[in-house]
């Protein structure tokens, strides 16, 4: 990393920056070996996910994405950044042959091993993309994908917009240190903060989570496109309280805002401004279908009746899924299609939040 911001002029952009630390082959976060996803800091891992958590999860997406099928005229599913293959493994056992296959795109190669061998089992029904292909049809599946693609740091002082970057502070030996150093910028945030000009103000944009979405727009034919993770709509993303950003990095399921140490051995993420999302999808000729926390995106899934069938262990597991105080309000999901005609999708039947973004 050294080198490449030695080339290019001593500074990178922190996305650029955000980049490799996560998936520079053999090197970043989700490029190697480490253990990342699990329930206990004690199994060396980062951070747990929902599917993780508990398996109710996946079985209740699956409700959505039958219904979707129905609507779309589909039966394949395409999931990003798949992780363990844990939302895989849920997803093919609740859905079984209606599913004709099941193609991941995951830039892991760590992780892809980790999946085949979860996966064996499917055999041919699930296969792997490095790419998307001109043109697919289908659902797309992605559960924390947005919040781990590579954003860009605007700094407000004095009034004056720069965008920060990363330089090499120092370094002796394998002593290598990292530091902050802003330059000035054209970039804005779509909301100008309600703060005084004086008063800093550090937030995110969010430009390849919006360029991702406009990629799929334009290679769906028919299909739909349900993304689950933590953000919010526009005016809660930039309100002032928010005024030091939403990046944070997780390491032995620790929380810390400092991802120039530890680099490569820690998560970096921010949250999502699902109204970005919502425009860009719109912007590139896709319907928002709609928008909730995941709580009554779950209840509306059915959530309750899978309770009430649990024992107390795997009940108390589940009810996190929708808890206001762990992921149930922290969690957003939003669903696009595209080629189809619109309509009301099962997971947002109540609760919808359209009008909040």
């Amino acid at each position: 990393m050294a080198e490449a911001i030695a080339q290019a002029g001593g500074w990178i952009p922190f996305d650029d920056f955000m980049r490799m630390a996560l998936y520079e082959p053999g090197l970043g976060y989700y490029a190697n070996d480490r253990s990342k996803f699990g329930v206990m800091p004690e199994e060396g891992s980062d951070f747990v996910t929902a599917p993780e958590l508990s398996p109710v999860f996946g079985e209740l997406v699956a409700a959505q994405v039958q219904d979707a099928f129905a609507h779309t005229q589909t039966s394949e599913v395409w999931e990003f950044g798949a992780g363990t293959g844990a939302l895989a493994e849920q997803l093919l056992s609740t859905l079984g042959p209606a599913c004709t296959r099941y193609t991941i795109v995951d830039v892991s190669g760590s992780l892809r091993l980790r999946q085949q061998e979860r996966l064996a089992r499917f055999g041919d029904q699930v296969q792997w993309a490095d790419s998307l292909p001109a043109q697919m049809q289908g659902v797309v599946v992605g559960n924390e994908v947005l919040d781990a693609m590579p954003v860009k740091l605007l700094l407000r002082q004095q009034g004056v917009w720069q965008e920060r970057g990363v330089v090499v502070a120092s370094a002796e030996g394998d002593d290598l240190r990292f530091g902050w150093d802003q330059r000035p910028t054209h970039l804005r945030p779509p909301v100008e903060p309600e703060l005084p000009q004086e008063a800093e103000y550090l937030t995110e944009i969010h430009p390849q989570g919006e360029a991702f979405v406009a990629t799929l727009a334009d290679r769906i034919t028919r299909g739909a496109v349900l993304l689950i993770d933590y953000g919010f709509g526009e005016s809660e993303y930039y309100h002032p309280q928010r005024h030091m950003g939403t990046l944070v990095c997780h390491h032995l399921h620790q929380v810390d805002s400092d991802p120039l140490v530890l680099v490569g051995l820690k998560d970096i993420t921010a949250h999502v401004n699902f109204t970005g999302i919502a425009v860009a999808a719109q912007d590139a000729g896709m319907d928002v279908l709609g928008y909730t926390s995941q709580a009554h995106f779950l209840i509306n899934c059915g959530l309750g009746a899978k309770l009430d069938g649990l024992e107390v262990i795997a009940r108390s597991k589940a009810a996190k899924l929708m808890m206001e105080h762990e992921m149930g309000e922290f969690f957003k999901a939003i669903m696009l299609s595209k080629g189809v005609a619109v309509w009301e999708p099962a997971g947002f039947v109540q609760g919808d939040r359209m009008h909040r973004l």
